[in-house]
């Protein structure tokens, strides 16, 4: 099982509408079929409600690329990715293999590739 969790701030001029439109959106991805389980929600220790958590649990680099490359992820992020003012992220896994994260990174690289523009969006409001 591949694990994925982000947390999202949204920008400080960020609508209840458009936080509403993000939520969903995030909702939707996290409920295609190539995922095992999910949780969206906002941060409860944030009073502004722009914090995010999104979590996803993927079985398989198989199910990884589909969900990657799924019409309802790329045009969800459309919609999320424009409202966002930073993302973290972490991810492991409790597959034995030890290259993993290298093969999670290529996929995530050939994504990069196929859709530069996404990946100039992702990287400008990355956080490390």
């Amino acid at each position: 099982m591949i694990l994925n969790v982000l947390r999202l701030t949204l920008k400080d001029d960020t609508t209840a509408e458009q936080r509403a439109d993000v939520l969903a959106a995030l909702r939707r991805i996290a409920g295609l079929p190539w995922v095992a389980f999910s949780s969206v929600g906002p941060e409860f220790t944030d009073p502004s409600g722009l914090t995010i958590g999104y979590a996803v649990a993927i079985d398989g680099l198989a199910n990884l690329e589909k969900y990657m490359h799924d019409p309802v992820h790329l045009s969800g992020d459309d919609v999320i990715l424009p409202r966002v003012a930073g993302l973290s992220a972490v991810r492991f896994a409790d597959d034995d293999d030890p290259d993993i994260g290298a093969k999670v990174f290529a996929l995530h690289q050939a994504k990069v590739a196929k859709y530069p523009d996404w990946g100039r969006r992702v990287e400008s409001i990355a956080i490390s």
